[in-house]
């Protein structure tokens, strides 16, 4: 595979000014923690804090650079702990106050930022707001906090508008004859009225709560929604199809009055930063399923986020055109913002892309997975999904992980129906599977009880046996493992500062099936490339630093990829 012509477009992560030190985050890996999920330490089959401080170890030798927390305030769990019912807490499912500051020490003392969960759409049913607000009745201060609306046709019987919910049925739930409150997700979960001073209040003194706490940033649960359109007209097309989660001109998502309340809320965190230290940064993630590419780069401009998750790269089918484009539209799109381009692959919420890179449907964001539908290709999903981080972790700017993906943990997608608690599926009357799948339990040791996950063998959803092998236990040390190719692209990326890098398309010089980059970084210059197809392709001559699979006689594999140094700095 000869050297190519680069492509006049040079694509770049923003950095800082000459000389100076490059922020933290502009670069990091963060690794998402689902407190669920992740380690249980008192046995109860449920994950909490502690569990989490005992297992920061792995997070730190994975060679991370941050973890995010998925919320643990106190909550009902309607929505997993998205139904926030106190912001200043901790669920005592999850521990003490006391617990989250022994993890944020831990995690400092590891040389870990920690972000956690805001979610500023909505609150819990049971937050004492949205009870202050039932009991005060229609036009009451206490209501203004909340959007309640009069409902439409003969005593307003009818909803306010047309909007559904993201997780299936109506958008607005009747209280009273004639009035109505909006939930774009579960009926537990009251959307907050932002354009209301108290709102705005109250969100600020939360974060100064945990800034002085020690974090060091915030993911902000569906950054897009807070601001509705004025008026709350009804919506064109299906609102409650998740693919409208990523569509613009929609009334209730990326409306532009949302900016300058992250402005305020920049302006805020600004305030903990210490002269000098680079690292004293706060930062803010945004959760904004959002198209086209250039209105979400608007989330990250310099005033606004500091990351905004790169779905659009999430979304793309195995196709290297479509990924090519992908990763040079994002690009482009962040850096004409100011801002810089953040890849993920899984979250709690989508399908894990050991599974959804293996399935034969070329959908953007599939569903769930159950047993009576069509099963992903095990092996072909891992094979490609180790070669999508790869490609991700070489491109510059700043990445997510997703907890067991280190460990090529595929969808559990055999969970018997009545163990699911995803309000998507109940609202759906079972047709939509929910995101259960993605957040069984971590699996640590192959032999302990609930696979080291819990002391006691109970786990909140059943772990599959295939998750066994996949233990941390038995990867650990073994060359070849998924876990061993996530700590080595880890240490490469930092050693070579892949993050910092400016990329050149290298063009196709495998065909067209090969993604292939240039990135030109501190350590020097190295040639990402991505085989999508299943014959080999030559790799040009340079050091092969490291490959997703085996390769043959210097040769790259079908559904692989690899990085090669081509050019080496000093002292790199």
């Amino acid at each position: 595979m000869p050297d190519s012509p680069a492509a006049p477009a040079r694509q770049h992560s923003p950095a800082a000014g000459d000389g100076m030190p490059v922020p933290w985050w502009r670069t990091a890996v963060v690794y998402q923690i689902y407190p669920r999920s992740f380690a249980d330490s008192d046995g109860d089959g449920m994950g909490d804090l502690p569990g989490i401080t005992a297992r920061l170890e792995h997070v730190r030798d994975l060679g991370a650079d941050a973890v995010w927390l998925s919320p643990f305030y106190p909550s009902p769990m309607a929505d997993a702990g998205y139904d926030v019912a106190s912001y200043r807490d901790v669920d005592p499912v999850f521990g003490t106050l006391a617990d989250a500051g022994a993890l944020l020490a831990r995690a400092r003392e590891l040389g870990l930022k920690v972000i956690i969960d805001l979610v500023p759409n909505h609150t819990s049913a049971q937050h004492p707001w949205f009870r202050a607000a039932l009991a005060a009745g229609p036009g009451s201060p206490e209501r203004e906090r909340y959007v309640f609306r009069r409902g439409r046709g003969p005593g307003g019987a009818q909803p306010p508008n047309n909007w559904r919910s993201v997780f299936h049925g109506p958008a607005w739930t009747q209280v009273e004859p004639g009035w109505w409150y909006l939930h774009l997700f579960d009926s537990a979960q009251p959307d907050l009225n932002w354009e209301n001073p108290q709102v705005r209040a109250e969100f600020e003194d939360i974060l100064r709560f945990w800034c002085d706490r020690g974090t060091d940033g915030f993911r902000v649960d569906v950054a897009h929604g807070l601001v509705k359109a004025p008026g709350l007209p009804d919506a064109t097309g299906d609102p409650g199809d998740p693919g409208a989660l990523e569509q613009g001109g929609s009334p209730m998502w990326d409306q532009d009055g949302v900016h300058e309340i992250y402005r305020s809320w920049r302006r805020l965190l600004e305030e903990y930063r210490v002269a000098g230290d680079p690292g004293s940064d706060r930062i803010l993630v945004a959760e904004a399923w959002v198209e086209p590419l250039e209105r979400a780069a608007r989330y990250v401009r310099p005033d606004e986020m500091h990351h905004g998750f790169g779905f659009s790269y999430l979304t793309t089918p195995w196709d290297a055109t479509g990924l090519r484009e992908v990763i040079e539209r994002s690009l482009a799109a962040n850096a004409a913002a100011g801002g810089m381009t953040t890849w993920v692959l899984s979250n709690h919420d989508v399908i894990r892309h050991a599974s959804r890179l293996g399935l034969a449907a070329r959908e953007r964001r599939p569903a769930g997975i159950g047993a009576g539908d069509p099963q992903p290709d095990a092996a072909l999903g891992l094979a490609r999904a180790r070669a999508a981080t790869t490609l991700m972790l070489g491109l510059p700017g700043a990445a997510y992980l997703y907890q067991g993906e280190e460990l090529g943990l595929p969808e559990a997608t055999l969970l018997p129906d009545e163990v699911r608690q995803d309000p998507a599926w109940f609202r759906s009357g079972g047709t939509d599977r929910g995101r259960d799948g993605c957040r069984v339990p971590m699996p640590w040791a192959a032999d302990a009880p609930a696979f080291g996950f819990s002391p006691t063998g109970a786990s909140w959803l059943p772990q599959p046996p295939e998750y066994g092998p996949l233990a941390v236990d038995q990867q650990a040390g073994r060359p070849g493992s998924t876990l061993e190719l996530y700590r080595a692209l880890l240490r490469l990326r930092r050693r070579l500062r892949l993050g910092e890098g400016e990329l050149t398309l290298s063009g196709t010089p495998g065909g067209a099936d090969v993604v292939a980059f240039t990135s030109s970084c501190p350590g020097g210059e190295v040639l990402l490339v991505l085989n999508t197809g299943t014959g080999a392709v030559r790799l040009p001559a340079g050091e092969v630093l490291i490959a997703s699979a085996p390769l043959a006689g210097g040769a790259l594999p079908g559904n692989a990829a690899a990085w090669v140094l081509t050019r080496a700095r000093d002292g790199a």
